[in-house]
């Protein structure tokens, strides 16, 4: 049962950071495309704007109206909005890349090893990371291109799960201490 829940996991970790990665790069060309040849956008993101209220785009509680203005897309907010969301991705991408490497290491080995608990601290960082740069993002698209644009908010649910993982990492030392302990006295 263990192993199969380390497979379990390190192959539902790899198949995330592999989308999270795939989207990074689809988010940056899109963003490119933004700023270059703004019409093939829509290839890539799949919207086409509504004449009454543009489109609406949300990763992870970074959320950006891109409005219509004067029967064109605001390319501007959208360009903000791709830079913000190529960031959060390729944050979270590093987060499941932690976690298969925690699974990895763990199948055949004790989980309290030196790497896997500076790997948790990382996904505790980065999961308090992606609201704070939504949050950045959201200020940076309000000052550039104005109060409509952008709808700040900042998904607390990331910052919780960073100070969970955290604390966690902190009886992971601890553990790591005890097994120190116990092999020395054998």
């Amino acid at each position: 049962m263990k192993k199969n829940f380390y497979k379990l996991g390190n192959i539902l970790a790899k198949i995330l950071e592999v989308f999270h990665w795939v989207g990074t790069a689809l988010m940056a060309a899109a963003t490119v495309c933004a700023a270059i040849q703004p019409e093939w956008v829509k290839y890539f993101v799949g919207f086409e704007a509504k004449e009454c209220c543009g489109a609406t785009l949300t990763v992870y509680g970074f959320q950006t109206n891109v409005p219509v203005i004067h029967g064109e897309m605001d390319w501007t907010a959208f360009l903000l909005f791709g830079i913000g969301a190529t960031l959060i991705l390729a944050v979270m991408a590093l987060v499941f890349r932690n976690l298969h490497l925690i699974f990895k290491n763990s199948e055949n080995a004790s989980p309290f090893q030196k790497d896997n608990i500076r790997r948790m601290r990382e996904i505790g960082y980065f999961s308090i990371a992606v609201p704070v740069v939504g949050l950045i993002m959201s200020i940076v698209v309000r000052l550039i291109t104005g109060v409509d644009a952008t709808e700040n908010s900042m998904d607390m649910n990331g910052v919780f799960m960073g100070v969970l993982v955290l604390c966690l990492t902190q009886i992971f030392v601890h553990g790591a201490q005890l097994e120190q302990d116990v092999d020395g006295l054998l």
